[in-house]
């Protein structure tokens, strides 16, 4: 955890009623502000992504995956919609899991911790940190090979529409998950969400798994009390 709080910064907790409870000496940066990880530079560079690389990366792929399904395999587009929600709904799933299940795993070795740190301890130690906020593609682009091959193996030949789903969910979950640290979200559901997130963050990180969707923080009823 971080060794500093700052609650100047523009999402400031307070702000939201949404102010950490008192836990010296661990902290929670409040800005956007970043902490080195690695000695190496090599390192260091790559575990930092622009929040636009998502979009670049993924929404070509949603693309070509929806031309396959529909021009080039010849489904009719009321199947392709269905696969491509159901997908969707894939991701938010696998979004609860990987965030409740391994992102917030406990290890007990030093090796653990340090691995765990770098997965995911850095962004609640330093949440607002805009270059730390989205899934780098060293990590991001082998997964999505690992998901494809097992759709392939699931679905057949309906696995190109249900991973653009899924593959379009996951960009959403990436913007989502920037705008609720970044953007002001004054009402409504992104509000909503926004505040949500932020109670993860600063409340209790043991429940509000879901960033995207609180779904199935409601079907295991790991919503806050």
């Amino acid at each position: 955890m971080a060794e500093r709080l700052d609650h100047t910064g523009t999402l400031s907790p307070a702000r939201l009623g949404l102010t950490k409870p008192p836990r010296p000496p661990l902290y929670v940066s409040a800005r956007n502000e970043t902490v080195r990880m690695f000695d190496s530079d090599f390192m260091e560079f790559f575990s930092r992504v622009h929040p636009a690389i998502p979009l670049i990366l993924y929404l070509p792929v949603v693309g070509f995956m929806l031309y396959v399904a529909i021009w080039r395999q010849g489904f009719p587009v009321f199947v392709v919609v269905g696969l491509f929600l159901l997908g969707m709904l894939l991701w938010t799933l696998l979004e609860y899991l990987i965030h409740r299940y391994i992102f917030h795993y406990e290890p007990k070795t030093r090796v653990g911790k340090r691995l765990h740190y770098i997965i995911h301890g850095v962004h609640h130690d330093y949440p607002n940190d805009a270059r730390r906020l989205v899934m780098p593609p060293s990590v991001s682009v082998p997964l999505a090979f690992l998901f494809y091959g097992m759709f392939l193996l699931i679905f057949g030949r309906f696995s190109s529409s249900v991973f653009a789903g899924l593959v379009f969910g996951y960009v959403c979950y990436d913007m989502l998950h920037y705008a609720t640290h970044h953007f002001p979200m004054k009402r409504g559901v992104l509000l909503w969400l926004k505040q949500y997130h932020l109670r993860h963050h600063y409340k209790d990180d043991h429940v509000g798994y879901g960033i995207s969707s609180p779904l199935w923080d409601y079907v295991f009823r790991t919503t806050r009390r």
